[in-house]
């Protein structure tokens, strides 16, 4: 797979409203949790994937959203903890979908089709893209495989050139680079875009409270320090 230009991919998505992810009550107690949190932006233990599972995750997003001369990447943003935590929670159990049925295979355009959750489906995904990787590249896992071998099979995927025993490659790889692209924006309560490093990229300073000092001046730097949901860390760089 050809990386994409993380600019354009991000600016991008910038544009398009944001979904909540997490219902409000969700948000406010995690809110409390990360000011009780010491030391702030921990790596946590996973939540629902295995640590192989992380593994993979954290390899896969490393390639969607790279470390490059724009800044760090996924895997530095924390992207596989904020997925991991998503998939331990009401996203990961589509507690919030339709998910009677009727089981169709249906167009691209009708949205997700499979009656897994998006738990089950990377569980069941990363099992078989293992499976096949370990098949054709001397029983090394996906991790273990160079940039360029693991460009190669996320482009197998995207192309949905490759037929997994039980779920179809190109769905998965699309929900991937949707929660890649999520965890990389998102908040840091949620685990990924630590140090604030997807809003340094695209130049957002987070939702603070109150802008109305800045509104009319125009052509000035902004330069408070970066904010969450949950406040600031003094231990957070500005800039």
């Amino acid at each position: 797979m050809k990386s994409p230009s993380r600019r354009n991919l991000l600016k991008a998505v910038a544009l398009t409203p944001a979904v909540a992810v997490i219902p409000l009550e969700a948000v406010v107690r995690s809110a409390r949790e990360a000011r009780a949190a010491a030391p702030a932006y921990a790596q946590p233990p996973e939540v629902y994937l295995t640590a192989s599972e992380l593994g993979f995750v954290e390899a896969a997003v490393a390639r969607i959203i790279p470390n490059d001369e724009l800044g760090p990447g996924a895997k530095e943003a924390g992207v596989g903890t904020f997925i991991d935590h998503q998939l331990a929670g009401p996203y990961g159990r589509a507690e919030r979908w339709y998910m009677q049925g009727p089981w169709k295979q249906g167009e691209h355009e009708q949205g997700y089709q499979l009656k897994l959750t998006p738990a089950e489906l990377y569980r069941a995904a990363i099992a078989d893209i293992e499976q096949y990787v370990r098949g054709k590249y001397g029983n090394k896992s996906f991790a273990e495989l160079d940039a360029k071998t693991q460009d190669d099979v996320l482009h197998e995927l995207e192309k949905n050139d490759v037929q997994l025993a039980h779920v179809p490659a190109d769905t998965f790889f699309n929900m991937l680079v949707d929660n890649t692209v999520e965890g990389f924006l998102a908040d840091p309560v949620y685990g990924g875009n630590r140090d604030f490093v997807g809003w340094k990229l695209i130049g957002f300073p987070g939702p603070r409270y109150n802008y109305v000092a800045e509104i009319d001046q125009y052509g000035k730097r902004y330069d408070m320090p970066y904010v969450s949901i949950a406040g600031r860390d003094a231990a957070v760089r500005k800039g």
